[in-house]
C-alpha cells in the first residue's frame, strides 16, 4: 500500500495526479496494456482530490490518497477530514460543475470495477474506487494452429445480414 498526503489545496490536484502516475509506473504499469487503467485512474484521483479541495478544505487541512494494486485490481482512495457523505448526481446541462462523482461512478462500472464511500474512524470520509487490472495478452498463436482458409467466399447467412447475431 501507497499513500500521498497534500494540503487541501488547488495546487494538489496536479500534484497528487503525478505523484499516483509515478507510482503506477514504478510498479509496472507501463506500456500499452495499463494505458486505459492509468487513464481512468488518474481522471478518478483528479475528480476526488478536487472535490475535497473544493468541498472540504475547511475542516480538513489535508487529503490523502491511497493506492493499494493485488493481484486483480488497483484501488484508488481519496480520504478528508470532513463528515458530508457526498453523492453523485445526476447530469444536469444547467449546471457548470457537480459531476465528478457521477463521472468517477461512470469510469468505475464501465471498466468492471465498484467504487464507495466510507466513514473514517476520525469522523471524515474515504471515496475509493477498485478497478480490475487487464488480462495479460494471450501468446500468439503458431500459424500452423489456424484452420485452413475457405476455398471460396464464405456462404452467406441471411439471418446475419437481417440484423441477426454474428456467430463468431
Amino acid at each position: 500500500m501507497w499513500r500521498f498526503a497534500a494540503a487541501t489545496s488547488e495546487a494538489s490536484v496536479p500534484r497528487t495526479r503525478h505523484a499516483v502516475r509515478d507510482r503506477l509506473l514504478a510498479e509496472g504499469m507501463a506500456g500499452e496494456r495499463y494505458q486505459e487503467l492509468i487513464d481512468d485512474l488518474l481522471l478518478i484521483v483528479s475528480e476526488l482530490v478536487g472535490n475535497a479541495v473544493t468541498h472540504a478544505a475547511a475542516l480538513s487541512p489535508q487529503v490523502t490518497t491511497e493506492l493499494r494494486i493485488d493481484g486483480s485490481h488497483v484501488r484508488i482512495a481519496v480520504e478528508d477530514g470532513h463528515p458530508y457523505r457526498p453523492k453523485a448526481q445526476e447530469s444536469d446541462l444547467g449546471r457548470l460543475g457537480g459531476r465528478g462523482l457521477l463521472l468517477v461512478k461512470s469510469i468505475t462500472l464501465q471498466a468492471g470495477g465498484v467504487c464507495d464511500v466510507e466513514r473514517t474512524e476520525q469522523g471524515g470520509k474515504v471515496i475509493w474506487a477498485s478497478l480490475p487490472l487487464p488480462l495479460p495478452p494471450h501468446p500468439p498463436t503458431p500459424d500452423a494452429a489456424l484452420p485452413p482458409a475457405p476455398a471460396g467466399p464464405p456462404a452467406q447467412d441471411p439471418d446475419v445480414l437481417d440484423g441477426g447475431a454474428c456467430p463468431v
